[in-house]
């Protein structure tokens, strides 16, 4: 068998060249198991660094004293050894250097490491940071310094004092708003410090924008308050100037006939006076009725602007009053506009319900129920007031997930019935 000390210069070099990079293979598994914690796996790598350093050094010895003269025993020795000896420690070692290279490489790909950690803290787009009690920094990702720099002007340092430099929980930095928030955590039973800061960009930007839009509907729901009062009186005044018109028109009439009439002809004289009575109380009736025609067209001409899908489920109940059913329109209008205000309702629905001693007027609407309960605020709060004075009562409740506005009024029986045989 050839010995290894009569392998060409070039051979020799090139098992030194190879015991060399199982000596660097062997240095990156130490340093990658270190980094990783991994205690038994740095230890392994160290114990394969020995004999290929070893080896390293033998052949380098023998080459470097021209051909062995001046070698050291053991140099000489293990290269007069046969060529077979030297393959047979070679493949093995370097067998298990790569495996343990791999190994560790493959292990911080696979698993959770120290190492992984950080590098993932540094990829996302908030800042983190992790200091003891007495202001030492355990940990801070790029982010975080980058922060830390823009607001105070040096690196982060002690946590203590950056934190004590944010001004508030939402700061601007670097045309961004970040907020920044700090506990404290407990671990390994020792108590520590985090703050994270988050980009609120766009959302900062959103709730600015609905702040202006909340701002505006409100101008625009005063706005539109204020027209609708406007549309009631002229309405009214319309309505009272159609009324006067109509009157005059009819007492006209009856002026002219009491003129012609004979002042012999008692009976002709009785059916004048019996037109008087009973034309002046159809022209009252007329122009009540007129009145409550143009009420309601007005609450259906609401609903239209409003785009609302407005469905009457029966007429106005005969034993209402006057002030009654003013309240009730009332009542409707601002039943519709809370609809689309806070329920963003596309339909609604008006009836009614008759007792004998009461009535009851209600208002469905679709859309979004409320989830606290209904605050009697605003509209709601003065049609309450209203409807107690005239000794009604109004409620709100949610059936069957359709919000419900009810309007009670009490019903006396003796006047009823006398508004119903035409004798009021």
């Amino acid at each position: 068998m050839i010995p290894f000390s009569d392998l060409s210069s070039a051979v020799r070099a090139a098992f030194a060249l190879l015991s060399l990079l199982l000596c660097l293979a062997d240095i990156g598994s130490a340093l990658l198991a270190a980094v990783k914690k991994r205690v038994s796996a740095a230890v392994l790598a160290l114990i394969l660094l020995l004999p290929a350093y070893f080896l390293w050094q033998v052949i380098f010895d023998f080459a470097l004293l021209h051909g062995g003269e001046g070698a050291s025993p053991v140099s000489v020795a293990l290269c007069g050894l046969p060529l077979v000896y030297w393959v047979a420690v070679f493949v093995p070692l370097t067998a298990a250097s790569a495996v343990t290279l791999a190994v560790n490489i493959r292990y911080g790909k696979k698993f959770i490491t120290p190492g992984a950690i950080k590098q993932f803290l540094d990829s996302i787009p908030c800042g983190v940071c992790c200091w003891r009690a007495n202001g030492r920094v355990l940990f801070s990702n790029v982010c975080m310094n980058r922060l830390c720099a823009a607001l105070t002007g040096s690196p982060l340092l002690n946590g203590d004092h950056f934190r004590d430099a944010v001004p508030s929980e939402i700061v601007p930095v670097d045309g961004k708003v970040w907020r920044f928030r700090c506990r404290e955590i407990v671990s390994d039973g020792q108590t520590l410090r985090e703050m994270i800061a988050s980009d609120i960009t766009a959302e900062y930007a959103k709730t600015e924008a609905l702040e202006k839009d909340k701002a505006e509907l409100s101008r625009v729901n005063e706005e539109l308050r204020e027209y609708y009062l406007g549309i009631d009186g002229a309405v009214r005044g319309q309505e009272i100037l159609q009324a006067k018109v109509n009157i005059h028109e009819e007492m006209n009439k009856l002026m002219l006939g009491t003129v012609a009439a004979e002042a012999d002809d008692r009976d002709g004289l009785d059916r004048i006076f019996s037109l008087w009575e009973q034309n002046a109380l159809l022209l009252f009736r007329e122009a009540d009725d007129a009145a409550e025609a143009k009420a309601a067209d007005g609450i259906i001409k609401l609903a239209d602007a409003l785009k609302v899908k407005l469905i009457w489920d029966g007429a106005v109940p005969e034993e209402m009053t006057e002030k009654q059913r003013e309240l009730f329109f009332t009542a409707a209008r601002e039943a519709i506009v809370n609809a689309v205000k806070h329920a963003e309702a596309k339909t609604a629905e008006i009836s009614f319900d008759k007792a004998e001693d009461h009535v009851t007027a209600r208002f469905k609407n679709g859309g979004k129920t409320p989830k606290d309960g209904v605050r009697f605020t605003g509209g709601l709060s003065d049609l309450s007031a209203m409807a107690k004075a005239q000794g009604a009562s109004v409620s709100a409740n949610v059936e069957n997930d359709i919000f419900v506005l009810s309007l009670l009024f009490p019903v006396d029986k003796k006047s009823t019935e006398r508004l119903m045989r035409g004798e009021v």
